[in-house]
């Protein structure tokens, strides 16, 4: 029998999601346009024209969904505020029909005792803001930090834990370099602005969060840091994996976490652009001090010089587009990592979920972590008794989850892992195609079914202790 993998006290086991995927509701109580309304409302931008106008109706059904957690054990839900809910234009007061949505949620969370880890920013930036020229623009920034005081004067009376940006690289390279997110754009140097902007917003956001939260607030940040592996030692080989490291990791942690941005990054995209954007001040601004990082962590990548791939392929698991999220990197090739695979076609390898902890214990000097978002999607189905079944999952979140007990017990501070996600949503450009959730929803009747994952996963968050992948946990449908 192999020994028993149980975690330290006071783990925080959670689950995350993301407005737009989620809540629907996209024209209710005052709320505008966010770019995703636009982008997805765009013909043959998501796979069967799906759009988040419905989702899965939680901000109608938050109550139920809340109480699905409480009976699962979780102990914390970590979730996104929209922000065309909050301040539709993305200018000027609060709506404060928006902002009660967010309070009753927190109560709700708050009576069940579960602990909201709240995300400020998750994709969705009002279209007017987008319209005005989006992150590509210095003033995005600006407003984003006006948005954080908003919400963090409303809510911080109750909520600890604030995260200012979750995974800004998408935001930048996925929505204004290759367009297959949104807003769509495909213009390296405006993906190369964005990513200045983002690093800025997040850091007056982290100010501005601080001068109206009380001082025992928590504020982090989620990175969808990159564990980049070259495909052989050749020189070329580790020079690609350099450029894309930078460009995945360094260009947001550099100024975030050091005040500066990685050596050889400028010098990589010096034909696409001199950095004249970056003024007096940007990076003290956008270096401030965090409580915690957040890390989402799902497939490793592999990449090599383009004369090493004799396929020229780009499997860098982003999507299909002719135009390249790697700006000034274009030439690097990336290459299918071994082993099995998600249906996303990622491959499973919770070895780099520890790498990446590993990396980032050493990168903050032992700043306190947290797994934000680890999960995968899987072609989950009800058997004929209703019941889900995904042993696949559960094997991903074991390895997963017993990766980051090993960065534990190599000396990194983990204080918690926040599956992802709670339940099928709305995934992005894929519609509703992936199933990502731990609970199962039948899309045509809102039905919400706890898959096995769940119900092991609920296990282990009441226990602190990991069941066997092959536990049998009862009915997946109770």
């Amino acid at each position: 029998m192999s020994e028993s993998i149980t975690f330290p006290d006071g783990f925080l086991w959670g689950a995350a999601t993301s407005s737009y995927q989620i809540e629907g509701a996209v024209r209710e109580d005052g709320r505008t346009p966010s770019i995703w309304d636009t982008f997805s409302h765009t013909p043959g931008r998501t796979a069967g024209g799906d759009t988040g106008d419905i989702a899965v109706d939680h901000y109608h059904r938050y109550r139920d969904d809340v109480a699905l957690m409480a009976d699962l054990g979780l102990a914390s839900y970590r979730f996104s505020v929209s922000w065309s809910r909050v301040q539709p234009t993305g200018r000027g007061p609060a709506v404060q029909r928006g902002l009660d949505f967010y309070r009753r949620l927190v109560d709700e969370l708050l009576g069940r005792g579960i602990k909201p880890f709240v995300t400020l920013y998750h994709w969705d930036l009002p279209q007017e803001l987008e319209d005005a020229g989006g992150w590509p623009e210095r003033e995005t920034a600006y407003r984003f930090a006006e948005y954080a005081a908003m919400v963090g004067e409303a809510l911080g009376d109750r909520v600890e834990n604030w995260i200012t940006l979750n995974e800004p690289w998408c935001s930048a390279f996925l929505g204004y370099g290759s367009g297959v997110h949104a807003p769509g754009r495909t213009e390296p140097l405006a993906a190369l602005r964005a990513a200045h902007h983002l690093n800025l917003g997040h850091g007056l956001a982290t100010s501005a969060l601080r001068a109206v939260l009380p001082p025992r607030a928590s504020v982090a940040v989620s990175l969808n840091s990159a564990v980049v592996r070259p495909l052989s030692q050749d020189p070329a080989d580790l020079d690609a994996a350099r450029r894309i490291d930078n460009l995945a990791c360094g260009i947001f942690h550099g100024p975030m976490l050091h005040g500066a941005y990685p050596q050889g990054l400028f010098a990589d995209t010096a034909r696409i652009t001199d950095w004249g954007f970056v003024q007096d001040g940007d990076l003290a601004a956008a270096h401030q001090p965090l409580n915690a990082l957040g890390l989402n962590y799902y497939t490793p990548s592999l990449v090599s010089a383009a004369e090493n791939a004799p396929t020229g392929l780009r499997a860098d698991g982003h999507g299909e587009s002719e135009h390249s999220p790697w700006p000034g990197s274009e030439d690097v090739a990336f290459h299918q990592t071994p082993g099995e695979r998600t249906e996303m076609g990622w491959s499973i390898d919770p070895n780099g979920l520890h790498e990446l902890i590993t990396r980032y214990s050493r990168e903050t000097g032992g700043l306190p972590l947290y797994v934000t978002e680890n999960g995968a999607a899987y072609p989950d189905k009800p058997d004929a008794d209703g019941r889900v079944h995904d042993p696949e999952r559960i094997a991903y979140l074991h390895g997963h989850l017993a990766a980051v007990r090993r960065a534990i017990a190599d000396g990194a501070d983990v204080r918690g892992y926040y599956l992802w996600s709670l339940m099928d949503n709305f995934e992005w450009a894929y519609g509703y195609e992936k199933r990502f959730g731990a609970v199962y929803v039948d899309y045509a009747t809102q039905e919400r079914t706890p898959k096995s994952s769940a119900l092991w996963y609920g296990q282990a968050a009441r226990t602190g202790t990991l069941p066997a992948v092959d536990a049998v946990l009862g009915d997946a449908s109770q």
